[in-house]
C-alpha cells in the first residue's frame, strides 16, 4: 500500500504544476481543470515519492510538480510495474497505460543537474473512475 504525497496541475503544456490541497479525476478524461487531461492515454501523470527524494539528495531542490507530474506517490517503484497494472485510491481507479516518454527539449532541471528523472521514472495512466484525490489518501495496486 502506498501513499498521495503531492497532487499537482498545471493549466498549460510545458510548465511546472503547481501543488494543490486535492484534484477531482473525471473518467476518461483526467483531471478537471489540467492541460493533459483529455481522451487519450496520457490522461494523469505518476512519480515516486522515493525518486524525487533522491533527486533531491543530489543537489536538485525540487518541489512538487516541477517535473511536471500531477501525482507523487510513496511505496512503489513505479517505473517496475507492467502495462496495465491498475490502482485505486478511494473511488479513483487509474490504469497504467505508458512508463516513461521522450524529452524533446531539455527542460531548466536537467540544465541545472545535467539528468531529468521524469523522461524514465514517471508514468502515465488513463481514469478508469473518477473521484477526488487528496494528500494523505491511500494508493494501492488492484489485484
Amino acid at each position: 500500500m502506498g501513499t498521495i504525497k503531492a497532487v499537482c496541475t498545471s493549466d498549460r503544456k510545458g510548465i511546472q504544476k503547481t501543488a494543490q490541497p486535492s484534484i477531482v479525476l473525471k473518467e476518461d478524461w483526467g483531471i478537471d481543470g489540467d492541460a493533459h487531461a483529455g481522451n487519450w492515454h496520457r490522461q494523469v501523470s505518476l512519480l515516486a515519492f522515493e525518486k524525487i527524494q533522491d533527486f533531491n539528495a543530489r543537489g536538485a531542490g525540487v518541489v512538487d510538480g516541477a517535473f511536471g507530474e500531477n501525482i507523487v506517490v510513496e511505496g512503489f517503484d513505479l517505473k517496475t510495474l507492467p502495462i496495465g497494472t491498475r490502482f485505486k485510491s478511494g473511488e479513483v481507479e487509474l490504469e497504467l497505460t505508458q512508463i516513461g516518454k521522450e524529452c524533446h527539449s531539455h527542460c531548466a532541471i536537467y540544465h541545472k543537474m545535467g539528468d531529468c528523472i521524469m523522461p524514465r521514472e514517471g508514468v502515465f495512466c488513463r481514469v478508469l473512475h473518477g473521484g477526488r484525490l487528496m494528500v494523505g489518501d491511500s494508493f494501492e495496486i488492484v489485484a
